[in-house]
């Protein structure tokens, strides 16, 4: 094993391991939340996972950014067979060590040369897109300096990638043909670009080292900043579709306690269940109505945050938001994991043991913004209001994610918690307690309409 050979190495088990450092942080983040059973129906959830995650299904409302995220989608997962070759020939000493493959080895390389070629292209135009025409579903308050930075840094980095390749390869080839040497695979691409290259073998040496090196650490780099972007989305879509909601979209859940009360009211001989508790045989506190903090969320509702492309498909469909509310799905989202991160995350933090403990806070601006809650610290309850609970957000997203059951906790906890319903909810409840209906009226005077419709009726001789 050469230095070369161990330097690789080394970077190769730094790059992979720190990344899996970082997916375990955001696992534990993930599992503060509350539990959910979501297993059965794996049949139904494996078949929406390749038709939504795999297979793209909901991208293709909007066929433009589609057919543009296919190519770069399909260029990612058939390009990751170089990287393969790569990790194997920078262990072993070894150079394209799946040429053995023989005409399918050449159809691998035509392959990814022309699908990186077509991801430059679609790269180009949805810089173009996001920059230049600004599609209006790219801006909003949410979508501060970094989450628009970070839009921009993916493309920034799948072109070096691409470059890089091309370099490699072209390099590559251009060194054979000086030595008379045939170079195993299929490059339609880099053979246009031959030409452009210096015919010294030194220098077509050194680029291809360079393009190599440059290619397998930018992805390295790139895996590792995967985590801290929303494009963590290319690995994090698949669970999420998997563990999406299969009930109708309209259908709210219930409240464990509440509903062991009203059937306890409805049938005395019905037994409450026992309250939970702990290790030590001591009562739990009992569960709060709704949700005020990310841990009071269920535990996909943490994966949803952290599944968010930040595309605003949600917020473009939004009625509230087309009117001029202040409510924006996408910002309901993405506040629910920047709470995640700042109550959780600690970037000292490298014992399993203490990932998804509470961040400790060492100064008073610290404690401050720890104190924050989810509620009322990012969202606020006018956001909430504002929600007419339609489904446009959910039905939009092309990962499945869904908004509205944290909208719906938070407003559980307002209501049920502190009593801070608005006051025509309020007023609602009210009638609801005293009438037995919506309406400001006795349930006696509930049919006074139709005596009123008959009397009217009598008196113009119109038939009803």
């Amino acid at each position: 094993m050469t230095i070369q050979n161990i330097i690789f190495l080394l970077v190769a088990l730094a790059g992979i391991g720190l990344f899996v450092w970082q997916v375990r942080k955001i696992r534990a983040n993930i599992l503060v939340g509350r539990d959910r059973d979501m297993s059965g129906n794996v049949a139904e959830r494996l078949q929406k996972t390749l038709l939504v995650a795999f297979g793209q299904q909901k991208m293709f409302k909007r066929i433009t950014p589609a057919l543009l995220h296919l190519v770069v989608y399909v260029g990612f997962l058939v390009i990751n067979v170089e990287v393969i070759e790569i990790m194997i020939d920078g262990i072993f000493g070894t150079h394209r060590v799946l040429q053995f493959m023989g005409p399918l080895y050449s159809l691998l390389t035509g392959t990814n040369e022309i699908l990186g070629a077509l991801v430059l292209l679609a790269v180009a135009a949805l810089w173009w897109r996001r920059n230049v025409k600004k599609v209006r579903r790219f801006s909003g308050p949410e979508m501060r300096a970094w989450p628009s930075l970070d839009a921009d840094m993916i493309l920034y980095i799948e072109t070096v990638l691409m470059l890089a390749l091309f370099t490699m390869n072209t390099a590559d080839l251009k060194l054979h043909q000086l030595r008379n040497e045939v170079l195993p695979g299929a490059y339609p691409i880099s053979s246009l670009l031959v030409g452009l290259f210096p015919a010294d073998v030194t220098a077509l040496h050194i680029l291809e080292r360079v393009g190599w090196w440059l290619h397998i650490v930018g992805i390295l780099a790139f895996l590792n900043y995967l985590p801290s972007s929303k494009h963590f989305h290319i690995i994090l879509a698949f669970p999420n579709v998997y563990y999406s909601r299969l009930v109708p979209q309209g259908q709210f859940s219930n409240v464990d306690s509440i509903t062991h009360e009203v059937k306890a009211m409805m049938d005395p001989s019905y037994q409450v269940p026992a309250p939970a508790v702990g290790p030590d045989g001591s009562a739990l506190a009992p569960t709060p109505f709704g949700a005020k903090d990310v841990n009071d969320l269920a535990w996909t509702n943490l994966l949803n945050a952290y599944s968010c492309t930040e595309c605003g498909r949600c917020t473009s469909v939004c009625p509230a938001n087309l009117t001029g509310k202040l409510l924006s799905p996408r910002k309901i989202i993405m506040d629910t994991r920047d709470r995640a991160d700042e109550k959780y995350n600690s970037p000292l933090i490298f014992s399993p043991n203490l990932y998804g403990q509470e961040a400790k806070h060492e100064t008073q601006e610290q404690l401050d913004r720890e104190n924050h809650t989810l509620l009322r610290g990012y969202v606020t309850p006018e956001e909430l209001w504002a929600c007419t609970t339609c489904n446009a957000c959910v039905e939009a997203c092309p990962v499945n994610i869904n908004p509205l059951e944290s909208i719906i906790e938070m407003r559980r906890f307002l209501v049920l918690e502190e009593s801070a319903a608005p006051n025509s909810l309020n007023v609602m409840f009210s009638n609801i307690e005293n009438n037995g209906a919506p309406w400001a009226f006795s349930p006696s005077d509930r049919f006074n309409w139709a005596d009123d419709l008959y009397v009217a009726t009598k008196e113009t001789g119109v038939s009803s």
